[in-house]
C-alpha cells in the first residue's frame, strides 16, 4: 500500500535530516552529485521507440559492439544498458527530487539512445534532451512506479534481461542519493532510511537490492547489495562492479564479521 502522501512530501527533510547528523550538508552534496548530461551528440532512437520496437536495440548492440553477436553477448550488452539507463536517468532525477523537494520524471518521449562516438571517452548511452514540468514527491513516486513497471516486460521478455538485473539497477538508481554519502554518513541510519525509501515504490526494486552497513579497511560506511547480477562481467572490458550478485553470498558472510572486504569488486560508488 501506498504511504499517505503527506509522509512521502517529508522524505526530501528526512534525507537532509541525515545528512545533518553526519556533519553534512544536502544541497551542498546533492548538486556537487548533479553532473550536465552530454546531449550535444546524434540521437538515434527514444526510449519509447526501443520499447515499442525491441529489435531496434537488439540491432543496434549488433551493429556498436564487435563482441555482442552471440545471444548470451547481447543479451549482457541489453542487461548493462538497462543499468546505464537506471544510473543516468532514473539516478539524476532522484537526486534533483531529494535537493529540491520535486522532480521531472523520466520522459520516454524525450529519453534516447545517444550514437557512439569513435576515439572518444562514451558516455551514458541514454540521456533526456529536455525535461517535463517537475512534480512533487508524491507523484514522482507514483509516476516511476508505473514507468518501471511498465518498462519491464520489454526489457525481461524481449530483451531478455533477468528479474534481478532489472530491478536491482532500478533500485541503484532510486537510491542514488543515499549512494552519494555511503562512506560518510551513519552507516545503520542510511541503510535503513535508504530500505525504507525503495518500499515507497510499489515495484519489485525493494526485493533485489539490500542495504547493508560494512567496514572497509577500518571505515565505516553502508553499501547497496544486489540480488541480481546486471552481466558486466561478461563484456570485454567489463569486470565485477562493487554491487555484484555473483559474490553477494561471500561478501555478505565477510560483512557479517565486520572485516575488511577482500573479494573482487568490493563496493566503489558508481554514480
Amino acid at each position: 500500500m501506498a504511504a499517505p502522501e503527506s509522509a512521502l512530501r517529508q522524505w526530501p527533510e528526512q534525507y537532509r535530516q541525515l545528512l545533518v547528523g553526519a556533519g553534512l550538508d544536502r544541497d551542498t552534496e546533492l548538486a556537487a552529485a548533479l553532473q550536465p548530461q552530454d546531449t550535444n551528440r546524434p540521437a538515434l532512437f527514444s526510449l519509447s521507440q526501443g520499447l515499442h520496437q525491441p529489435d531496434l536495440l537488439r540491432q543496434q548492440v549488433r551493429a556498436d559492439y564487435p563482441d555482442a553477436q552471440s545471444g548470451r553477448a547481447v543479451t549482457a550488452r541489453l542487461s548493462v544498458l538497462q543499468q546505464d539507463l537506471a544510473l543516468n536517468i532514473i539516478a539524476p532525477l532522484t537526486l534533483r527530487l531529494f535537493l529540491h523537494g520535486e522532480a521531472p520524471l523520466p520522459d520516454p518521449d524525450r529519453i534516447f539512445f545517444g550514437a557512439l562516438r569513435p576515439g572518444k571517452e562514451q558516455p551514458s548511452r541514454w540521456f533526456q534532451a529536455t525535461t517535463s514540468a517537475p512534480v512533487n514527491v508524491s507523484d514522482f513516486v507514483s509516476g516511476v512506479e508505473a514507468l518501471v513497471n511498465a518498462w519491464y516486460p520489454v526489457f525481461r521478455k524481449a530483451l531478455g534481461v533477468s528479474p534481478g538485473a532489472y530491478w536491482s539497477s532500478i533500485g541503484l538508481g532510486l537510491g542514488a542519493p543515499f549512494s552519494v554519502v555511503w562512506n560518510r554518513g551513519e552507516p545503520a541510519a542510511v541503510c535503513r532510511l535508504a530500505q525504507s525509501w525503495l518500499k515507497q515504490f510499489e515495484c519489485d526494486a525493494n526485493r533485489f537490492i539490500d542495504w547493508i552497513p560494512a567496514e572497509f579497511s577500518g571505515h565505516s560506511c553502508a553499501i547497496p547489495q544486489r540480488k541480481g547480477c546486471c552481466l558486466q562481467y561478461l563484456l570485454p572490458d567489463g569486470g565485477y562492479c562493487g554491487t555484484c550478485g555473483i559474490y553477494r553470498k561471500e561478501r555478505m558472510a565477510t560483512l557479517s564479521h565486520q572485516k575488511p572486504s577482500s573479494t573482487p569488486g568490493q563496493w566503489q560508488p558508481n554514480l
